[in-house]
């Protein structure tokens, strides 16, 4: 019962984080769907697992799953993640570092891009007599980046931690438009034996993104496709809070085995197709396993983007989802991670191949 108290305490703390989000959402009706590349996730161990990663995130990774776990750390450590999406058209890519201030805290950073390059700019192919000049065809990158500075801190409270983010998002469209923008994470995490239990609230004071335009280059393919591009887009962006809940068990199967299983629940205050929607909320679950043998090979499940999707030329839905299959392989500080994503087609996702590698900086020692 003594610690009654500060439990009570840090749920009032947490809980104001949740109030915010809910006074946010309610004032944001005029939101956009926006920095979606920020939702796909990073590190193909998080991937094989169905992303449900919460509560048992502890790694160089936490930084963007939930700056919480990052106070597990008992050495730097550095991770980067590659992967081609849209039959290799887009590529993502992630690096990150973290390393422990002291026993009870921790910081990292991390960077992430998601581009299309070398896209072809044909909207002067025809010159001013009406001749195709392939001489006219020139080349530009559509890129997103997210810079991320994470902090993580024990609370007084044994078994719980609390970690935040700052974001800056960088978006290029070649030379005709530019953004920024600026955003807060926040997590939390308690641990007790053999249970874990996170909480991961993603832009919880609203991201907004600000564009300029090059009124130049707009105009030079103003009129290359009749009635499009007529008029320059709005100049800011708004992203929604989202909340993700989480807990996960770690068992002992053998001597040399283990097994975590996990669950989140992704919460997103707009209507979606989500599984659970509504017009204040929408919710779709996520679930994981990960089996481990001797801290050196692992093998990983999980199933998750659960969504209601339109039957083209039917009436009604179909229940769509993403499962997601994935190894891994950890020597001496050095930890390589493959994931498989939406195996069998099951959700509108398209099947990715993920590799990450993560290292503890005594590998460099």
């Amino acid at each position: 019962m003594a610690y009654l108290p500060k439990i009570i305490s840090v749920l009032k703390r947490f809980g104001f984080i949740l109030i915010f989000i809910f006074t946010l959402s309610a004032f944001s009706q005029t939101a956009k769907y926006s920095n979606e590349f920020l939702s796909i996730g990073v590190d193909a161990a998080a991937f094989g697992m169905g992303n449900a990663v919460t509560a048992t995130t502890k790694d160089v990774n936490s930084g963007y799953w939930n700056p919480a776990g990052l106070v597990h750390l008992e050495d730097n450590q550095v991770s980067a993640m590659h992967a081609n999406y849209f039959a290799n058209i887009a590529t993502y890519n992630y690096v990150a570092g973290a390393m422990p201030l002291d026993s009870k805290s921790a910081v990292g950073f991390s960077v992430i891009r998601f581009g299309v390059d070398d896209i072809l700019n044909t909207t002067q192919l025809i010159d001013e007599q009406g001749n195709i000049d392939y001489n006219r065809i020139s080349l530009f990158s559509n890129a997103d980046y997210a810079f991320t500075l994470s902090y993580a801190r024990n609370l007084p409270l044994e078994g719980f931690s609390y970690g935040v983010n700052a974001k800056v998002i960088r978006r290029i469209i070649g030379d005709f438009a530019q953004a920024w923008g600026f955003g807060f994470d926040a997590g939390i995490q308690f641990q007790k034996n053999s249970w874990s239990f996170g909480a991961m609230a993603r832009d919880i004071t609203t991201t907004y993104n600000t564009w300029t335009f090059n009124d130049t280059e707009l105009a030079s393919i103003r009129d290359a496709v009749e009635g499009q591009n007529q008029v320059v887009p709005e100049a800011s962006e708004i992203t929604l809070p989202k909340l993700q809940l989480g807990m996960a068990k770690t068992s002992s199967l053998h001597r040399d085995f283990e097994l975590t299983t996990s669950l989140n629940l992704d919460i997103r205050f707009a209507q979606t197709n989500d599984l659970v929607s509504s017009g204040a909320m929408s919710m779709t679950p996520a679930f994981g396993f990960e089996v481990g043998y001797i801290d050196l090979v692992y093998l990983r499940g999980g199933v998750g983007n659960f969504q209601n999707i339109e039957q083209l030329g039917r009436n009604g839905t179909e229940v769509g989802f993403q499962p997601n299959f994935g190894v891994g392989f950890k020597y001496k500080g050095i930890q390589i991670d493959y994931a498989l994503t939406d195996i069998g087609d099951q959700s509108l996702a398209l099947y990715s191949n993920v590799f990450s590698l993560k290292l503890d900086w005594s590998v460099f020692r």
